[in-house]
C-alpha cells in the first residue's frame, strides 16, 4: 500500500486556479469559502514501503500542457485575467524537463516512499485524515475540492469516461469525508481510468495549474534558483496556496519578516533558511506533520551543501526507517 502524505491550506482550481496563479505572484491570494483546510496526507507508514535505496534520475519528462479549468470555483477571490507563466523555462530552472522530473521524484519520496512518481496516477484510498479519498500524483482529495475539479475538467473533455457518473456524488461530498455515492465502485473506476493517458495528462495539468506553476513563478520573482523553486513547490504541495499562517502564502510572509529575498537584495541561503524555519514551524502545528524530514534531512541538507541549482547527484532521507534516496 502506498503512503501518501498531506496538504495544508485548501486547493482550488478552474477560475480560482487562474486567479491563484496570478494572485500568488503578486503575493495576494483569495481565501476559500467552503472547503476545509487541506493538509496534504501525512504518514500512515505502510508495513512494506517501497524497498528502493538508490535510483537514477530519468531526467526526461514531457512538459504538461496548460489548461484553464472550466468549472466554477469555491472562492471569494475576484475573477482574474487568464494566467500565463511569468518566466519561460530555462535549462537550470525547476521548470526545465530534467529538473522538473527531479522535483517530482523528491516529492514522491516524501509522499509515497518511492521515486516512481508516475506509478501514482492510480493511487486512491481514504487515509483517515478527514478529507475523504486521496488519489493521484499529488494527493487530490474528495473533501477539499481539487479531486472534484479534476474529474469535472476531465469529464468536460471526455464525457464518456468511467468517472463521469460519479460527478454528482463528488459534488455532494465536497467539503466532507463522506464516501456517499462513491465507495469501492469509485475506487475501481479511478484505478481503471488512471490507465488512460488522457486522465494522466489531466492530473498533470491540475498539478501544474494549482501547485507547480504558481510556486515556480513566485520563486523566480523572488530571485530563487532551482532549489528555492523546489522548496516553494514542496511547501505548496503540503500546505496548499493561501494566506493563513500555515499555508504557503503565510509561511512566505513569516520568512520575509526574518530575511530579504535575493530579489530584494538579500542572501539566497539566508532567506531559504528563514523560509524552511517558517515551514517547519507550520508543520509542527499539526500532529500529522510531526515528521519534518523533508525539511531537515532533504531540503536543508541540499541547502547546507550549497546546491542551490539542485544538481545531481542528490542523496537524502525523509523518514526514519526509510532508505537513503539517490538521484545520479
Amino acid at each position: 500500500m502506498l503512503t501518501l502524505r498531506a496538504k495544508a491550506g485548501f486547493a482550488v482550481g478552474g477560475t480560482a486556479a487562474v486567479a491563484l496563479a496570478v494572485a500568488l505572484v503578486s503575493t495576494s491570494v483569495g481565501t476559500a469559502e467552503a472547503s476545509p483546510a487541506k493538509r496534504h496526507h501525512h504518514p500512515h507508514h505502510s508495513a512494506t514501503p517501497t524497498p528502493v535505496s538508490t535510483a537514477t534520475a530519468t531526467a526526461t519528462v514531457s512538459p504538461s500542457p496548460t489548461k484553464t479549468a472550466a468549472s466554477p470555483a469555491k472562492t471569494t477571490a475576484s475573477p482574474a485575467p487568464t494566467a500565463t507563466t511569468s518566466t519561460a523555462a530555462d535549462s537550470t530552472g525547476l521548470d526545465a524537463p530534467a529538473k522538473k522530473d527531479i522535483a517530482m521524484q523528491l516529492v514522491s519520496s516524501a509522499e509515497n516512499s518511492s521515486l516512481d512518481w508516475r506509478a501514482q496516477y492510480a493511487y486512491i484510498e481514504d487515509i483517515g485524515d478527514g478529507r475523504g479519498y486521496t488519489g493521484g500524483i499529488i494527493g487530490f482529495t474528495s473533501g477539499t475540492h481539487d479531486m472534484l475539479e479534476l474529474v469535472q475538467n476531465y469529464t468536460a473533455d471526455h464525457p464518456g469516461s468511467g468517472l463521469a457518473k460519479y460527478l454528482p456524488a463528488l459534488k455532494a461530498v465536497d467539503g466532507s469525508d463522506s464516501h456517499a455515492g462513491l465507495g469501492d465502485a469509485y475506487v475501481k473506476a479511478w484505478k481503471a481510468e488512471a490507465k488512460v493517458a488522457a486522465f494522466q495528462q489531466a492530473q498533470d495539468t491540475e498539478r501544474d495549474t494549482v501547485y507547480f506553476n504558481p510556486a515556480v513563478d513566485q520563486a523566480k520573482k523572488d530571485g530563487l534558483r532551482a532549489l528555492g523553486q523546489f522548496i516553494y513547490y514542496d511547501a505548496i504541495v503540503m500546505h496548499g496556496p493561501g494566506e493563513d499562517s500555515v499555508s504557503f502564502g503565510g509561511i512566505r510572509k513569516t520568512a520575509l519578516k526574518k530575511a530579504k529575498t535575493p530579489a530584494q537584495g538579500g542572501d539566497e541561503t539566508t532567506y531559504l533558511n528563514a523560509f524552511l524555519d517558517a515551514r517547519k514551524a507550520a508543520m509542527l502545528t499539526e500532529e500529522a506533520h510531526a515528521e519534518t524530514g523533508r525539511v531537515d534531512t532533504e531540503q536543508r541538507k541540499f541547502l547546507k551543501e550549497g546546491n542551490l541549482d539542485l544538481n545531481p547527484p542528490l542523496r537524502w532521507t525523509v523518514y526514519d526507517g526509510d532508505p537513503v534516496w539517490e538521484i545520479n
